[in-house]
């Protein structure tokens, strides 16, 4: 370890960002009240598939049984279909995985599950450029999509990260997922949507259930939408989506501090668009100016992907140690952003890695003027942990909640302060 002399840690307070939040309790009944309007959509006797993806979505799992529910209802025959692409180390099993560890399996649904990672080449783009969708989904006389709409991690358009992305790169699988990101933010802003129109035509897609989640990571709404009005309205419901993402109340950090990141946080495990901080070439990063990034940890539902990891600058040995190259390598060259898997600088336990932090920021910072935060992670923002430096513009926009001391245990971690 390197010695570096008096510790640059600052003083810190504990604060609380003041957010007007939205918040829906029962997502069981807004997804049956809306089915319902559409539910001859759904006939008695036929196959409904309905998509499952690897987001960590607020109360997932209740959300997907309601809509197992309500095809019951129909007398039809539900069947889960994993939907997310490469996740789960592009296997049939790990994507299983992946959804129980969200709660989604056979006997808390009451539904078979059809994992397998083989697909069916269904049309292709003006271009030529293929269009892969699951096998299984194939052979369904319906088809329900369930995910989130939310900004995307790597590009900025009308259609990011919601129903049209998983039905192109989650029901695509892997090679469906490779066959857009090789193409960069080109085959994301352009080939994604044109390739969900083909999808829409060709295949039995019948709705697509659309949730927001507000700034505290839970449900704000829910949208059942029918196949004819999937694409305007999801342009839609992204601006709302952008205007109800958290973020950091400070523009400008000499260091973040995350407790954690993971493919439950964000599909690059630490979101940039929180962060501000893409490592796309030829993408410039945005505001927040962050100069360096410490995560310490990895949640246990990234199944140790650490996609994203290279977003870091420094993390620690206990997280290098759960971090398994093959699942972490397939996701990162399917999305084809190589920079996000690099290995960032490995601290010895938490302590080391902040120092090393506030002492690399190319500039002098001292214990007094250090501009630092920590957060939980990129998806809880509410309660931060911030540095004495930050008190005098933060003043009447946050409440500030009391200091805080940090307890560092015998090997230099820190006990969990969120």
């Amino acid at each position: 370890m390197i010695e570096f002399g008096p510790s640059l840690i600052p003083e810190l307070y504990r604060i609380r960002q003041k957010w007007k939040t939205a918040f829906l309790e029962d997502p069981e009944d807004t997804v049956a009240r809306q089915m319902s309007r559409y539910k001859e959509r759904i006939k008695p006797g036929s196959r409904i598939g309905i998509a499952a993806g690897s987001r960590g979505i607020y109360h997932y799992s209740r959300i997907v049984k309601a809509v197992v529910d309500c095809v019951r209802e129909r007398k039809a025959e539900p069947f889960i279909i994993p939907a997310m692409g490469s996740h789960g180390g592009a296997t049939a099993e790990g994507q299983l995985e992946v959804l129980e560890g969200y709660g989604i399996t056979e006997e808390s649904m009451g539904a078979p599950f059809l994992s397998s990672m083989e697909t069916n080449t269904i049309g292709y783009t003006k271009e030529g450029v293929p269009v892969h969708f699951d096998q299984n989904a194939c052979s369904m006389d319906g088809i329900i999509m369930v995910n989130r709409i939310k900004p995307h991690t790597d590009f900025h358009g009308e259609i990011e990260s919601g129903i049209m992305k998983q039905m192109v790169i989650g029901l695509g699988k892997q090679r469906g997922a490779s066959t857009i990101h090789r193409r960069g933010v080109y085959g994301l802003s352009i080939l994604m949507p044109e390739s969900a129109r083909i999808i829409m035509d060709k295949m039995p897609i019948l709705m697509g259930i659309a949730i927001l989640e507000n700034q505290q990571d839970r449900t704000a709404k829910i949208e059942v939408l029918p196949v004819e009005r999937i694409e305007a309205r999801e342009r839609e419901l992204l601006k709302e989506a952008k205007a109800l993402l958290p973020a950091l109340p400070c523009d400008k950090l000499d260091v973040l501090v995350l407790q954690e990141m993971g493919k439950n946080i964000s599909g690059t495990g630490i979101d940039p668009n929180i962060v501000g901080r893409y490592l796309i070439r030829n993408m410039s990063d945005q505001l927040p100016d962050i100069y360096r990034i410490v995560c310490l940890d990895l949640t246990e539902e990234s199944h140790h992907n650490a996609i994203g990891v290279g977003i870091a600058d420094l993390i620690t040995r206990r997280m290098y140690e759960k971090i398994d190259l093959e699942p972490t390598y397939v996701n990162t060259m399917t999305s084809g952003f190589l920079e996000r898997g690099f290995m960032p600088v490995v601290a010895q336990n938490d302590r080391e890695a902040i120092e090393t932090a506030l002492n690399c920021c190319n500039r002098y910072v001292t214990a007094q003027n250090a501009r630092m935060a920590l957060a939980k992670n990129t998806l809880e923002l509410q309660e931060l942990i911030v540095s004495e430096a930050l008190l005098p513009e933060l003043e009447g926009r946050v409440e500030i909640m009391g200091k805080v001391q940090i307890n560092w245990d015998q090997q230099g971690y820190m006990k969990n302060l969120f």
